[in-house]
Order: C-alpha cells, then structure tokens, then sequence
C-alpha cells in the first residue's frame, strides 16, 4: 500500500516561516505529479502548490501563496517539501500532501482540484499567530 505522511507543521507568529515535509512510500515519484493542499475547518481544501515531474515545466502555485511558497521534490527518497515564508494569519490550515494516480504522466493539471490527486496524507497543522 501507498502510505503518504506529512510533518513539519506547528505554531508559528506572522511573518515567520515553516518547512513542511512529506514522505511517500509504496510508491515511486517518478512520473507522479505532487501537490501541497489546505483547509480551514468548513472549507473546501484547497491546492497550494503543485510539482510537475516533467524537468522545465514551473511549479504551480496559488495566488495566495506566489512569491512565498517553495515546492521541491526528490523522487529518489521519496520526499517532497513545502517551504513557506512570510507566513500569515490566513495561512493557518491543515496542510495535505497529495499524490497524482500517474495518468497524466507526471504533469500537473493547469488548475489542481482534489480530484486530480489519489493518495493523501493525514495532514500537518499550521498556525500563525496574529
């Protein structure tokens, strides 16, 4: 089975920063597309971030997230990272690593939705104190 765990999350103040971190196993990266998502208790889950595995394609990022999110992954271990910065109270959420059934041969979709995804994480916690 594919087992997909998330860490790295905690309690941060506004304008610090977090690196969350993801380990999948099971299952190689190769030819997976990845993606971080969020949500606020009541909300739909939202893409943050999402990793084409195909060299020269850039990583999607959401508007909310442009120019203080860094996504990376390293399909030989197996792990993939969320670096964020300048982190604010609207960040706060559940963070989910997600993992592309590999259909799309690696590629993110223009515009990621959950359903694009087909293995998840638990979550890792993410608070930014005002």
């Amino acid at each position: 089975p594919v087992n997909v765990v998330e860490s790295g999350g905690g309690l941060v103040q506004t304008g610090g920063s977090l690196r969350l971190s993801c380990t999948v196993s099971g299952l190689y990266l190769y030819d997976h597309a990845v993606a971080w998502f969020r949500q606020v208790d009541g909300q739909e889950r939202e893409v943050v971030s999402c990793l084409s595995d195909r060299g020269g394609r850039l990583p999607y990022y959401a508007d909310s997230v442009k120019g203080r999110a860094t996504i990376s992954k390293d399909n030989a271990q197996g792990t993939l990272t969320l670096q964020m910065n300048s982190l604010q109270p609207e960040d706060t959420a559940m963070y989910y690593c997600a993992v592309d059934p590999g259909y799309n041969l690696g590629n993110c979709p223009a515009r990621p939705v959950m359903s694009d995804f087909a293995y998840w994480g638990q979550g890792t916690q993410v608070t930014v104190s005002s």
